[in-house]
C-alpha cells in the first residue's frame, strides 16, 4: 500500500531537541522520508546489493537485497547460499518494515522524567557517551567491577560484553539466550558428550525424527526446516511429544500428549524398556559409553506403566514409540530443542535425550547428531585478563560453584538478589544491550526494583522495546541492515549432498539513517572515557569483521566480489572423533551432589481451578522483537489463548471471547486477548504466544496488543544444576467481564 510522509512533524520533533519530551515527541515522529511513487516491477534502475545476513531471529540466513537509490524495497535469499538458498521466512521478508519502522529509535536520549515513566530529552552522542562513561566509571571506582552487570543479546551485544567481562572484569552477566532458553541444554550434553548439541541432527536423512516439545513450523528457521521437511518427504516416521497439537503434532505419526513437566519419566520408561528387551546398540555403548552399568541400575524402576501412569498416557503408546525407534536405529534424529527452561528439573531432562541418543548409537550417523564441520575464522575482541573469583556470586565460601553446571555468566537470580540486598555486594550500574529483560525473564516486578535501585542505566537497542523505560540514556543502534558485524560459518544443509562448507559477513546493505551507530563505535568511545583506550582491540567494525576473516585468507573486499559468500570444499561430517564418549553415569555430576544417572524430578501441579500456562513461538514473530512490525502483525495482530474445548463449554467459553488472566499469586494480566478452543491441547493447560502486551507507548502498533504472558511467570523456579530458570511452573484462571472464572480439573 503506497503512502506518503512528510517532514513536517520530524522537523517539528528536531526543533524541541533541547528540551524535554512527552515519550512519543522524540522517537515515534515520523520517519523523515519521503517515498518516492513506486516505479515499475522490474525497473532498471533497481540494484542488487550484496552481504546481507538476517537478523529477524537467530538463525541468521544469507540476503541480498534489492535497492532503488538509496532505499531498500525488497530482501531475498542469497542464490549462492548452500544454507538458507533463495528461501527466506515471512519474517526476513519483513526486514524491510523494521528498516524503515517509524517507530526506531533514531537520536542518543536522555531521561529526564522517571524510570518506568521517562520523558526522553535528544542529546549529542558527546553528551551521551560522556554520561555513559562517567557514570560507569564512577560506578566501578566506588563498587569495584563487580558493582556493575550486564544483560546482553544478539551478535552485536558480545564485543561490548567481552569488554564488560574481560577489561573491566565484572562476572555479573546474564544471557536470556542462555538462562532463560538454551544453557540447560548446553550444559546438559557437554556433561554427557562433551559437546553442546546446538541443533545439529541430520533430519534429512532420519527414518525416525523424534520431537520433544519442539514445535517445527512454528519457529521456521529456514534449513532447519528444509532438513525436517527433507526428512519427512523422504519417508521418515515422526514422533512428536508435546501437551498440545502442534503444527508439529499435525504432521506426526505418533503424537504424545504426554502431562507437562514428565518428559523425563517418559524418556527413563523408553530407556529402561530398551535396555531390558536388548534393544539398544551394545557395540556402541561398549565402544564409546562409560557408566553403562550404574546407568541400567538408576533407571531400572521405570516400568512403561509407571511412567504410563505419571505421565497419563497409554503403555501401549510408550511402547509403540520405543519400539519405532530401535527398529530404526541408529538413523533416528532424537532432537535436543532449543528453548527448554521449562519446569525447573530440565538438566535431567535434557541429560535423558543424551542418554537415549547413545543407547540408540545416534551420534555420528546418517540420520543421527552430526555436527557439520564448518570452516575457522577469527575470534577478535577484548583480551582477556585474570580478574580472579573472589566477586563471582556463583561461587559459595569455599570456592566451589553454587551451580555447577550453570552455562557462561552468572545466574540471573545471583544478579537480582545481589542488586536487591547489597549481599554479598551491591551492583550499581546495569548495561542492557539488545535484550528486553523485562519481557524475558520471569518476575518483572522483581526486574523492575532491581532497575528502580541502580545508580545508572543505560540501554542500547534498535525499538523503544519496554526495558527502554527504565533506560537513563537510551542509545541507537543501527540495524542488522546497516552494519557490519556477524561471521557466519557453516555447511550446506542436507549432508547427502557434496560436501561443502561457507563462509559470509554480514555487510551493511544502506547506510544507517539519523544518527545511528554501531557497537564497535559505542563500545570503544565507552572504553575511552573509562581509561582503557589502550585496550581497545579494533577502531572499527569492519576492521574487526576484516581481521577475523584474515585467518581464513579472505577479506570483506573479496566476500563482496564474490557474492557475499565464499564457498569451500567441505568435510565428512559423519566420521566418529577419536576421543569421543557418552557418560551415561557421570560421576562429577554425582560428586557435585546431583543424580549421576538422570532422574525424574516430579514437579507441581495445577491446583484446583487453574491451569498450567504454557507459551511458545509463532511463525510470523520472534517474541517481542517483532511486535512492532506492521507486516507481521497485520498478519497476527495477538496471541490467543489455546483452551480444550471440552473445558470450554464447561466454562461458558467460546472461539473469540475476550479473556484476561490472574494467576496463582493473583497477579493480573494489564490487557486481553481472545480464546481459541480445540480439542488440540490437554484439559490441564492454556497456551499463548510469547512476546505479546508490550507496556511502551513508543511502539505504537505493538503496544497493548495481546498479552504479556512474561507478566504473569511471577512464581520463579531455578533449575539446582545450572542456576537457569524453569518458566512453565505458573498457574492461571481467566477473567471475563470483571469475573474470575475457574478452569475444571477434568472432563
Amino acid at each position: 500500500m503506497a503512502f506518503n510522509i512528510t517532514r513536517r512533524k520530524f522537523l517539528q520533533s528536531a526543533s524541541l531537541a533541547a528540551v524535554a519530551l512527552p515519550l512519543s515527541g522524540a522517537i515515534a515522529s515520523e520517519s523523515g522520508i519521503t517515498r518516492s511513487p513506486l516505479e515499475p516491477k522490474g525497473s532498471l534502475k533497481d540494484e542488487t546489493v550484496v552481504g546481507g545476513v538476517c537478523e529477524m531471529c537467530f538463525w541468521r540466513c544469507q540476503l541480498v537485497g534489492k535497492k532503488r537509490g538509496d532505499r531498500l524495497v525488497k530482501l531475498e535469499g542469497n542464490p549462492k547460499s548452500i544454507d538458507n538458498g533463495t528461501t527466506i521466512c515471512g519474517r526476513g521478508n519483513a526486514g524491510i518494515q523494521l528498516l524503515y519502522d517509524p517507530d526506531r529509535l533514531k537520536y542518543p536520549l536522555k531521561n529526564v522524567g522517571e524510570r518506568g515513566n521517562p520523558k526522553w530529552k535528544r542529546i549529542s552522542w558527546k553528551e551521551a557517551l560522556d554520561e555513559c562513561g562517567t557514570k560507569l566509571k564512577a560506578i566501578r571506582d566506588k563498587y569495584g567491577p563487580q558493582g556493575l552487570c550486564m544483560f546482553p543479546h544478539g551478535a552485536t551485544a558480545k564485543y561490548p560484553m567481552h569488554f564488560m567481562e574481560r577489561t573491566i572484569g565484572t562476572h555479573n552477566v546474564s544471557e536470556a539466550s542462555f538462562f532463560q532458553c538454551r544453557g540447560i541444554r548446553d550444559t546438559a550434553y557437554l556433561a554427557t558428550i562433551g559437546k553442546a548439541p546446538n541443533e545439529d541432527v541430520d533430519m534429512a536423512n532420519a527414518k525416525v525424527i523424534f520431537l520433544l516439545g519442539c514445535h517445527f513450523g512454528e519457529n521456521v528457521h529456514v534449513s532447519h526446516i528444509k532438513r525436517y521437511i527433507q526428512g519427512l518427504q523422504n519417508g521418515a516416521k515422526l514422533i512428536v511429544v508435546d501437551p498440545r497439537y502442534s503444527a508439529s503434532a499435525a504432521k506426526s505419526d505418533i503424537w504424545v500428549k504426554i502431562k507437562p513437566g514428565t518428559d523425563t519419566a517418559f524418556l527413563l520408561a523408553i530407556m529402561n524398556y530398551l535396555v531390558v528387551n536388548k534393544k539398544y546398540d551394545a557395540e556402541f555403548i561398549d565402544e564409546y559409553g562409560e557408566g553403562f552399568e550404574e546407568f541400567k541400575q538408576g533407571i531400572k524402576d521405570w516400568s512403561l506403566a509407571k511412567a504410563a501412569k505419571e505421565c497419563e498416557i497409554p503403555v501401549a503408546q510408550i511402547k509403540e514409540v520405543a519400539d519405532m525407534l530401535a527398529a530404526n536405529a541408529p538413523n533416528v534424529s532424537i532432537h535436543p530443542g532449543r528453548h527448554v527452561s521449562w519446569y525447573g528439573n530440565d538438566f535431567q531432562r535434557q541429560r535423558s535425550l543424551a542418554c537415549l541418543t547413545g543407547l540408540l548409537g545416534a551420534y555420528f550417523v546418517k540420520g543421527g547428531w552430526v555436527p557439520g564441520k564448518a570452516p575457522k575464522v577469527g575470534k577478535t575482541s577484548w583480551a582477556k585478563k585474570d580478574h580472579g573469583d573472589e566477586h563471582n556470586l556463583n561461587r559459595n565460601a569455599d570456592e566451589e560453584p553454587l551451580y555447577p553446571y550453570s552455562p557462561p555468566g552468572t545466574p540471573t537470580d545471583l544478579i537480582r538478589d545481589a542488586a536487591l540486598t547489597g549481599k554479598p555486594y551491591p551492583i550499581k550500574g546495569a548495561v542492557i544491550w539488545g535484550q528486553n529483560p523485562i519481557q524475558t525473564i520471569p518476575g518483572q516486578e522483581k526486574m523492575k526494583k532491581v532497575l528502580q535501585q541502580m545508580d545508572f542505566v543505560m540501554c542500547v537497542d534498535v525499538m523503544p522495546t519496554d526495558i527502554t523505560m527504565w533506560a537513563d540514556i537510551l542509545l541507537p543502534e543501527a540495524s542488522y541492515l546497516e552494519r557490519h558485524d556477524l561471521i557466519k560459518t557453516g555447511t550446506q544443509w542436507d549432508f547427502a549432498d557434496k560436501q561443502q562448507q561457507y563462509i559470509t559477513a554480514r555487510m551493511p546493505l544502506v547506510a544507517p539513517m539519523f544518527e545511528r551507530k554501531d557497537h564497535v563505535y559505542i563500545t570503544n568511545e565507552i572504553a575511552r572515557r573509562m581509561g582503557y583506550e589502550k585496550d581497545i582491540p579494533v577502531q572499527t567494525v569492519a576492521e574487526l569483521v576484516d581481521k577475523d576473516l584474515s585467518v581464513a585468507k579472505l577479506s570483506l573486499a573479496q566476500l563482496k566480489k564474490e557474492g557475499g559468500i565464499h564457498l569451500l570444499e567441505g568435510k565428512n561430517p559423519y566420521e566418529m572423533p577419536d576421543d569421543f564418549e557418552i557418560y551415561f553415569y557421570n560421576e562429577d555430576i554425582a560428586d557435585a551432589g546431583f543424580p549421576g544417572v538422570p532422574t525424574y524430578v516430579p514437579v507441581e501441579q495445577s491446583p484446583a481451578g487453574y491451569a498450567r500456562l504454557l507459551y511458545g513461538r509463532v511463525p510470523l514473530h520472534t517474541f517481542n522483537r517483532t511486535q512492532n512490525n506492521v507486516w507481521l502483525h497485520h498478519a497476527m495482530p495477538d496471541n490467543p489463548v489455546w483452551i480444550n474445548d471440552k473445558v470450554a463449554t464447561k466454562m461458558g467459553l467460546k472461539d473469540g471471547d475476550v479473556v484476561g488472566f490472574i494467576n496463582q499469586e493473583g497477579v493480573k494480566s494489564r490487557t486481553t486477548t481472545t480464546v481459541k478452543t480445540t480439542p488440540g491441547i490437554r484439559t490441564d493447560a492454556v497456551f499463548m504466544a510469547h512476546g505479546y502486551g508490550t507496556a511502551n507507548p513508543l511502539m505504537s502498533v505493538a503496544v497493548n496488543a495481546g498479552v504479556d504472558d512474561t507478566s504473569l511467570i511471577t512464581k520463579i523456579t531455578v533449575d539446582p544444576e545450572t542456576g537457569a530458570h524453569g518458566m512453565r511452573t505458573n498457574f492461571v484462571k481467566l477473567t471475563k467481564d470483571g469475573k474470575v472464572i475457574d478452569i475444571p480439573a477434568a472432563v
